[in-house]
């Protein structure tokens, strides 16, 4: 624990240059007493580190010393730099560690590694959540990538489409797709993906978890995810849009764009026809009829008579 310490506050000083006795205390949670003897030691060691006392004073190296932790060049590092997100690894709750090993990387390079992470981090940002959105409340997130990465059953109470159900799972991965966490584990003889915000009373069972052979995390992903949407929209329908309703169906979704892509050329009118895969049921219906007028599903006759339900309960409702 004090070797990690003052490995630590090596790098905040070749970070950031000078900092006092209370600076460091407060970063590391510990007696200012403390700190003192972990500069004596680094200066037993052989590190430059000197101090001035009085106001203005604190800890700082000597002019030129840098620490060499790895060999990383300045566009490696760049590229770590896009690596680490902030948000996701605080949810993880590894926001702490994911700080740390980021100021260790920024002390490997052999100068300027300070200007490259302010550099990227000026120019880059990351958000993971979708518009008009907040971020979900998951409480048990660490917990389950505590169990992830240590390979341990978990126990939970899951509240799916059908209902609520108790599972016994063997967790295999965290997923996050459109700032929304889902679990991969293997539970009721398949592996299947869990939200994780419809995960209560979980609880980590001390028994190891049987891995798949051959299993890999974004190969399984990417699978499950074709075949969630195959299945979901399952049905083709012929629509009808006039160029306002080709731009809005177009920025529906990716198969919206499709869509529109592979439609017929514009009749008198500016509508033109296509044909679309949807989910044919009330919410598909609700989905296209956010699109107004400006849109006319044809076929098949089900999803039709649907949306024409819909926006008569609509209509009645505003009369």
């Amino acid at each position: 624990m004090r070797a990690s310490r003052l490995l630590s506050i090596l790098i905040l000083l070749q970070l950031r240059g000078r900092l006092t006795a209370a600076e460091l205390a407060a970063e590391f949670e510990v007696a200012e007493r403390t700190i003192y003897r972990d500069i004596d030691a680094l200066s037993a060691a052989g590190i430059p580190v000197y101090g001035d006392r009085g106001p203005g004073g604190g800890f700082q190296l000597l002019d030129g010393y840098r620490t060499r932790l790895t060999g990383l060049s300045a566009d490696e590092a760049e590229a770590m730099m896009m690596i680490g997100l902030p948000g996701p690894a605080s949810e993880l709750g590894i926001g702490a560690a994911t700080s740390a090993a980021q100021n260790k990387l920024i002390a490997a390079l052999p100068g300027g590694g300070s200007a490259i992470a302010d550099r990227m981090a000026s120019r880059f940002h990351i958000d993971t959540v979708d518009w008009y959105r907040s971020g979900e409340d998951l409480p048990f997130l660490p917990m389950i990538a505590r169990a992830v990465l240590d390979e341990r059953m978990l126990s939970m109470r899951y509240e799916g489409w059908n209902g609520a159900r108790d599972w016994t799972v063997e967790p295999l991965g965290l997923v996050l797709k459109a700032g929304i966490w889902y679990l991969a584990a293997q539970g009721g003889g398949k592996i299947r993906a869990f939200r994780i915000a419809n995960i209560a009373a979980p609880t980590v069972i001390d028994t190891a978890v049987r891995r798949p052979a051959g299993f890999h995390l974004a190969t399984w992903w990417q699978a499950e995810q074709a075949r969630f949407e195959a299945e979901l929209f399952a049905t083709r329908a012929t629509i009808r849009a006039s160029a306002s309703g080709c731009r809005r169906l177009a920025a529906l979704s990716p198969r919206g764009a499709e869509a529109v892509a592979g439609g017929s050329e514009p009749d008198a009118n500016g509508w033109r026809n296509m044909t679309m895969q949807v989910e044919d049921s009330d919410h598909g219906a609700r989905e296209m009829l956010a699109l107004g007028a400006e849109v006319e599903v044809v076929a098949p006759e089900s999803f039709r008579r649907r949306i024409g339900t819909l926006a008569e309960a609509i209509a009645l409702r505003h009369r």
